[in-house]
């Protein structure tokens, strides 16, 4: 958590640790994972939490990064992502680090849709890509069910204790494009959650490697 969010905000131009995506962002963590893991429910109550601090508080709450995975469908965890899209907040979400085929075998929770329930895409499926463009060998990807590729190789931030480290995987890539669903939203306030991901998906560089 504390790498990723060194790559969504950290500040630039002071001279210390990393630059993030965005200089200047405000982040709230949640936290449902620990040393043995966590639940499904908690992951739920979790965006819900997110969710309602939009609703009721007036929180200008524009995504979640999820760089975690594991478990099978759930229509629990479908139907909390679903509850924030119709409230604006995207959902990205880390691909996956098994080098494995998503449209053949869905990894969640990446694999989700929120089109049925929204009426349009809330998830944003990130994989990773290394310094020259290439797919990481660890990444998952599914030209139907990943979005776009991110830096995920190598990637120097934040780490508790005032300490900073690098990272390989695509919960680190994952961060890159939540970072830019905020610099894009904070540009264009009046942007709707469907435009910012047309906006970050439609600007993305065509490579051979994905």
């Amino acid at each position: 958590g504390t790498h990723v969010a060194g790559t969504i905000g950290g500040e630039g131009c002071n001279g210390i640790g990393v630059a993030g995506v965005n200089w200047n962002v405000t982040m709230i963590s949640t936290k449902f994972l620990g040393p043995t893991g966590g639940s499904t429910s908690g992951a739920v109550a979790a965006l819900d939490y997110l969710t309602d601090l939009k609703v009721r508080h007036g929180l200008n709450i524009v995504a979640t990064n999820n760089s975690w995975g594991g478990g099978g469908f759930s229509q629990a965890l479908l139907d909390a992502i679903t509850r924030a899209a119709n409230q604006g907040i995207l959902f990205i979400a880390a691909a996956g680090n098994s080098n494995s085929n998503n449209d053949a075998t869905a990894s969640y929770p990446s694999n989700y849709s929120t089109v049925a329930g929204a009426g349009y895409e809330a998830v944003i499926a990130v994989a990773a890509i290394n310094s020259s463009g290439a797919k990481s060998s660890f990444s998952s990807y599914g030209a139907n069910t990943v979005d776009l590729g991110a830096p995920g190789e190598g990637i120097y931030s934040s780490l508790p204790t005032d300490s900073y480290g690098s990272y390989s995987g695509t919960s680190m890539a994952t961060p890159h494009v939540t970072g830019a669903a905020a610099l894009y939203a904070a540009a264009n306030p009046g942007a709707s959650a469907e435009q910012i991901r047309d906006a970050i998906l439609g600007s993305t560089t065509a490579t051979s490697s994905l």
